[in-house]
């Protein structure tokens, strides 16, 4: 898969409420045993990124997370910047994740940094 087609689905993956339909996406693009790290996430697996992102739609009903620039590739790793979108259009959170793609071109490590969390 095209490093931008698993981006795309990882975003897809977070942006998704409905956890029938995000569990195909998060196979998809994540790898088996992938790391996800952030400030207030540290999990491995499909499992552990599933459960990340049922708890961020129970907290924050109508919300996703979309890219908000370009991918920036190279040896195998990856950065882009995001933006948490809320439910009344606002984008009060941004940040930069910085990964590393896996053989077969999904997702092995994804290392999350807030810009403007609240509180800090």
């Amino acid at each position: 898969m095209a490093t931008k087609d698993t981006v795309d689905t990882y975003f897809g993956a977070w942006c998704e409420a409905d956890p029938e339909k995000r569990r195909p996406l998060i196979d998809k693009c994540w790898s088996d045993g992938g790391i996800y790290v952030d400030p207030m996430a540290d999990v491995a697996g499909r499992d552990g990124l599933e459960a990340t992102i049922a708890g961020f739609h129970a907290q924050m009903p109508g919300a996703s997370i979309v890219l908000n620039g370009p991918i920036d590739e190279h040896h195998g790793r990856i950065r882009f910047p995001w933006a948490l979108k809320a439910a009344d259009g606002s984008m009060p959170i941004k940040g930069i994740d910085v990964g590393q793609l896996a053989p077969d071109g999904r997702l092995a490590s994804i290392l999350g940094f807030w810009d403007n969390a609240p509180g800090g």
